[in-house]
């Protein structure tokens, strides 16, 4: 027995008969990303290696871009966790979110609502998950480049797959996924409100302002 506040409460054994106080908590280990965060870092440590400087100075199609603003872009994860899975990132190769000017600001935050607005429309999620992981410590995959997640949830999208099997079942190509979302952006009511060109434009028509990779 261990007392909280004066209170016993039964401790949690496990099979191996270790001791715990039981909580709230659920726990998903993933203790293979501590290899990637930790040593991937490397990889992309200046704007010349990086991806998300690099994106843009290729066509929406190869890089996966649905959206390019003045000031920040929105690309589909690579490795999406769910369909749909969208990164916001400014041009600027920035790490932190206080880095961002106030321009920049406004314009990563628009691009994020935009995307939410854009994904409802497309495949009706029932949820998001969005962040920013902060430097290496944070979590961050690719910590040198600022970036927000918008992981689009539908009940039931976690089960035993990714635990058990290691495997995320996906139910559309990258490419499939990047011209529904392109397609709809470009059509959506409240458009002009997240700022932009038109997608499907190339870096070369990216307005100057934007100072991509700068």
């Amino acid at each position: 027995m261990s007392e909280f506040d004066g209170a016993p409460k039964p401790v949690a054994v496990d099979d191996f008969e270790l001791p715990g106080v039981p909580d709230a908590f659920q726990r998903l280990w993933t203790p293979h990303r501590l290899a990637y965060v930790k040593g991937g870092q490397e990889q992309f440590s200046g704007k010349h290696n990086c991806p998300f400087c690099e994106a843009p100075g290729r066509s929406d199609e190869e890089s996966l871009i649905v959206r390019r603003g003045e000031l920040a872009y929105v690309v589909l994860n690579l490795y999406p966790y769910n369909p749909g899975h969208l990164l916001v990132c400014p041009y600027r190769h920035v790490p932190d979110y206080s880095d961002l000017t106030v321009a920049e600001t406004a314009e990563f935050a628009a691009l994020s609502q935009q995307a939410m607005r854009v994904l409802r429309q497309v495949a009706n999620p029932s949820g998001f998950n969005l962040g920013m992981n902060q430097g290496v410590t944070g979590g961050a995959g690719i910590a040198a480049h600022l970036h927000q997640h918008i992981v689009p949830r539908w009940g039931g999208d976690g089960n035993f797959m990714p635990i058990i099997a290691g495997t995320k079942a996906i139910t559309q190509t990258l490419g499939d996924v990047r011209e529904q979302v392109s397609a709809a952006w470009a059509t959506a009511s409240s458009g002009t409100a997240a700022g932009g060109t038109a997608a499907g434009t190339t870096a070369a028509q990216t307005p100057a302002k934007g100072e991509p990779n700068a």
